[in-house]
């Protein structure tokens, strides 16, 4: 049985992995910002730990992380998987607070769960960190600037956690979902319809047509993965970027 944090994880691929962890046995700790959505998974996941948390705010991450510690004593996989996908537009037209906000979820967010996790993992000598980036992480998405610049961060976060925390026995992983089906793609095609001019259906064939597989992801796709990555089977996967994705040939028009 292992102890699993999760953070975004009242929603989306967040719950989606907690369902899955908890379906195989394991201790599962959650935080989320929309409250709603940390009641209804406490419902559905009752003896797990589901928590009220903005990952920006260093004061209620803090909170959130040490009351995990104190109920199990150490963490043995920890999902950075809190995002947002910020403003769609061009450059010249993005405000500054949008980019800073993008900035903050997704990447301080990530931070501040990683270094508290490094910490205990170093103690313990074995951990498994999986942080979520994206397909924007692995190419130029336009109009879409600030979310292409935070996904490839998190590429650079992961590279380099793998090879600092390596030697103390944690393995570092980045998983990079392509468009995974469900609300919140829905509100990512709404935005960029908007900026682009173009009609919603034809954004998601423009999704579909930059696929190998020619086909969306489901969050039991990216669940999946996960899962391996903290299996015995990949015990020896560290420092790798992994898309679940259908092998996306190009996230330009």
């Amino acid at each position: 049985m292992s102890r699993v944090l999760i953070t975004g994880g009242a929603s989306g691929l967040g719950r989606a992995m907690a369902a899955g962890f908890a379906a195989r046995g394991d201790r599962v700790a959650i935080c989320d910002a929309d409250a709603g959505a940390v009641a209804a998974f406490q419902a559905d996941f009752p003896g797990h730990i589901g928590a009220v948390a903005d990952v920006t705010d260093e004061g209620q991450m803090q909170a959130f992380l040490q009351a995990v510690e104190d109920a199990w004593g150490g963490i043995d996989v920890v999902c950075a998987n809190a995002g947002t996908g910020g403003p769609a537009g061009r450059i010249e037209d993005l405000p500054l607070e949008g980019w800073r906000a993008c900035i903050d979820v997704n990447l301080t967010g990530a931070f501040l769960t990683c270094r508290w996790a490094a910490r205990l993992m170093r103690a313990q000598g074995a951990g498994l960190i999986v942080l979520t980036s994206s397909t924007a992480g692995q190419f130029g998405y336009p109009l879409r600037a600030p979310y292409a610049t935070v996904k490839w961060g998190i590429v650079g976060l992961t590279k380099t956690l793998a090879m600092e925390l390596g030697p103390a026995g944690i393995r570092v992983n980045a998983i990079c979902p392509g468009a995974v089906e469900g609300d919140r793609m829905d509100r990512v095609v709404a935005m960029e319809s908007a900026a682009s001019g173009l009609d919603p259906d034809a954004v998601r064939a423009q999704y579909v047509k930059g696929v190998s597989l020619r086909s969306w992801v489901t969050a039991q796709d990216v669940t999946d993965t996960v899962l391996w990555l903290a299996s015995d089977g990949a015990r020896k996967i560290s420092g790798q970027i992994l898309a679940i994705d259908g092998h996306t040939e190009t996230l330009t028009p």
